[in-house]
């Protein structure tokens, strides 16, 4: 199969509400009263917290569903089933809902459709959030060491980071398949922490959903969110994250009134 590579101009940064609304208040919100230390390594998650990528995973999941002859979604409901890895977003899709199992067969036959999509789509229509590329400077030119950890596949990861320009501000990237465990479990953060030498107690999660949270928690790390990613439509604010600010570029701000 064959699947066009549909370019879409990029739209211009917008700001983003909790509920992922347009909104015109860029001030941060949501500081919650936790007590944050300087880090040392700054991990970011990348769907929902660096990338909006759903237009794109929503582009080859209504694709997938074309192909097998069944309803398409739209980009709608796909931004409430993402965050657990394609995997998981193809077997939400095919039987439209958050939680259950599709046939096995079913799958089987949707999975590689899905995949060779993405394929060919990873970053066609995906963009970085507002105030992403800001507050990555200003991390960098303060000398935090930034990583990013993410369940999406290293196949995916890699190419979209590098089609948006981001790659290279990372000095250790963990995919969804670098380990066997991903987020929730907090493997996949405490091995960017040994890779970069540093302790738990130094490491700061960055991230938009509770998979991010209990990650940070079990593994000992601070965690800061952001409200407008993909939490299956939930507030983060009530995971209880130890800050909420509303870019990325509030970030350092925030770190300079850390002890």
């Amino acid at each position: 199969m064959s699947w066009p590579r549909q370019k879409q101009p990029r739209q211009p940064d917008k700001d983003f509400s909790p509920r992922g609304q347009l909104s015109g208040d860029s001030r941060p919100i949501g500081i919650f009263p936790n007590m944050l230390k300087q880090p040392k390594l700054i991990l970011i998650d990348v769907d929902g917290t660096l990338v909006d990528s759903v237009p794109d995973l929503a582009f080859c999941v209504d694709a997938m569903m074309r192909e097998l002859e069944l309803p398409e979604h739209g980009e709608g409901k796909v931004r409430e089933w993402v965050g657990n890895g394609v995997e998981r977003l193809v077997r939400r899709a095919l039987i439209g809902k958050l939680e259950g199992e599709p046939d096995d067969v079913l799958f089987r036959r949707a999975y590689p459709l899905f995949l060779d999509c993405y394929a060919h789509n990873t970053s066609a229509r995906s963009t970085l959030y507002p105030g992403v590329r800001e507050g990555l400077d200003q991390l960098r030119a303060r000398e935090y060491v930034l990583g990013s950890v993410t369940n999406k596949a290293g196949q995916f990861t890699v190419p979209l980071l590098k089609d948006l320009g981001i790659y290279d501000d990372f000095a250790v990237v963990v995919a969804g398949d670098t380990l066997d465990k991903r987020k929730p479990d907090p493997e996949p953060l405490l091995y960017a922490a040994e890779q970069m030498g540093v302790s738990p107690a130094n490491c700061l999660m960055v991230g938009d959903s509770v998979n991010d949270i209990k990650a940070a928690r079990a593994a000992g790390f601070q965690v800061v969110c952001v409200p407008y990613g993909y939490n299956h439509g939930n507030d983060i604010r009530e995971g209880n994250p130890d800050a909420v600010i509303d870019s990325l570029a509030h970030l350092d701000t925030l770190l300079q009134k850390a002890a």
